[in-house]
């Protein structure tokens, strides 16, 4: 067995794939999304965006990663000595997108508390305080990075696929309870309509953006995750059905925060538009006003935390595999080291989001925003195009398919489309997201006006 470690099977990977993809972004940024876009018509895209780029860079990433058994540094090196710096992109990703998400899983961990203790104070105006302040914040920053590293720190099977295979059952058993109570509220249905009705009027140019954009961040594609995750895989696993099962859960678990969020939010004639406020200030207002609220409000905020520490756990493991196979660090050592890294820098997160840093702005963003910015808007795209062209003009396509089917054992459905669609489709996508998230047609139109 590899000193690096393993899963135990396949199934271990599987959840824990899973649970990568299941996170924040299911949870939080989707339903609020739908809500801003228009509802089922941006379900609607962003069900075909899973399907065409989402399982095709899943099972891109998935083959290079099982292929080299390193980490993406190491992976792109492996195909060609000048991709090297695309493994490095993906670490510096990791690196500043857990500095922020462990701001949030504290926030989280702070609602879930709250939510235990004292419901009444989870207000509007008790959040602005909150995240304003500095200890608390930080506290449960801190909180949340040291669950964080205990995952990661006990190694592959006993920590991470153990973790998720305990986390991720409990989190589906408490999405559906929450569900169920959602849609008995009374003016529920007025949110499923809303939800699934495609008005097809409201899908535009932001629209797109928005839907391609949510498929890398809740899909964990694009920086390194599964290539990191399938680096600890035997040649025994199906990649084509590997790649299947995580979509078709991650798309799962986003419906169902939809259900789970959007009938409560209608049956309290409340605004679907809310943005990120949604999860922190109108869903605790639902639960305060609500019928057995106290006790939903502690099981979804529990499943939040759930979704959000084990998409963390996955986003530490990158800068980790990195220290373990290319610094040849101990995985005690290389979890401290990240670990300190992420906190340094997410103190700075935190801090700016009050009135320490809050003044130090860089175009017209705080730190949070900064991060968030390059790391969602910048980093991943551009690591997810250099994977497009990794696998479709260098390692080829027809040598990759023989590494998810290993010459033909395991069957890849839409094998005979998948060439097109990681050469030429994906990447064109991908482009898209890099010039709208750029400015630059904002700047075209500004120009010409």
């Amino acid at each position: 067995m590899s000193t690096r470690g393993n899963w135990s099977g396949t199934y271990g990977f599987i959840i824990a794939a899973i649970g990568s993809a299941v996170g924040l972004g299911n949870i939080w940024r989707f339903p609020y999304l739908a809500g801003m876009n228009g509802g089922g018509a941006f379900v609607l895209l962003y069900l075909v965006m899973v399907v065409f780029v989402g399982v095709s860079l899943l099972v891109a990433e998935q083959a290079l990663g099982r292929y080299a058994a390193t980490s993406p540094y190491g992976a792109f090196r492996s195909i060609h000595s000048k991709f090297g710096f695309v493994g490095t992109i993906a670490i510096l990703a990791n690196f500043l997108i857990l500095s922020f998400y462990s701001m949030i899983g504290g926030w989280v961990i702070y609602y879930l508390f709250g939510s235990i203790i004292a419901p009444h104070t989870l207000t509007a105006e008790g959040f602005q305080t909150f995240s304003a302040s500095t200890v608390l914040p930080l506290l449960s920053q801190f909180v949340f990075i040291v669950l964080t590293s205990f995952f990661v720190w006990r190694g592959i099977s006993k920590g991470i696929e153990w973790g998720n295979r305990i986390m991720m059952p409990l989190l589906f058993l408490m999405l559906g309870l929450i569900v169920i109570r959602s849609l008995t509220l009374p003016g529920a249905m007025e949110g499923v309509r809303f939800f699934f009705k495609a008005d097809f009027s409201k899908i535009n140019g932001p629209t797109v953006i928005s839907a391609l954009g949510q498929v890398f961040f809740s899909m964990s594609v694009g920086f390194g995750i599964m290539l990191t995750y399938a680096s600890y895989l035997g040649k025994d696993t199906p990649l084509s059905r590997s790649s299947w099962l995580i979509a078709m859960s991650n798309s799962l678990v986003a419906v169902l925060a939809g259900l789970a969020i959007l009938p409560a939010v209608f049956s309290f004639k409340m605004e679907p538009e809310q943005g990120p406020g949604l999860l922190f200030v109108v869903i605790p207002e639902i639960f305060r006003q609500m019928s057995g609220g106290y006790f939903f409000g502690i099981l979804f905020f529990l499943l939040v935390f759930f979704a959000s520490l084990t998409s963390s756990i996955s986003i530490l493991e990158v800068p980790v595999s990195y220290l373990v196979d290319e610094r040849k660090l101990s995985r005690k050592k290389s979890v401290i080291v990240a670990s300190l890294i992420i906190s340094i820098l997410g103190v700075f997160c935190t801090l700016s989001m009050g009135s320490t840093l809050g003044w130090f702005k860089i175009y017209g963003m705080g730190i949070f925003d900064l991060l968030d910015f390059v790391s969602n808007n910048m980093l991943l795209p551009v690591g997810g195009l250099m994977l497009c062209i990794l696998i479709g003009y260098v390692w080829k396509p027809e040598k990759v398919l023989k590494e998810i089917t290993q010459d033909g054992k395991h069957p890849f459905f839409g094998k005979k489309f998948w060439p097109f669609l990681i050469r030429y489709l994906v990447p064109l996508a991908i482009i898209v997201i890099l010039i709208s998230s750029s400015g630059l047609p904002e700047i075209a139109r500004s120009f010409f006006e």
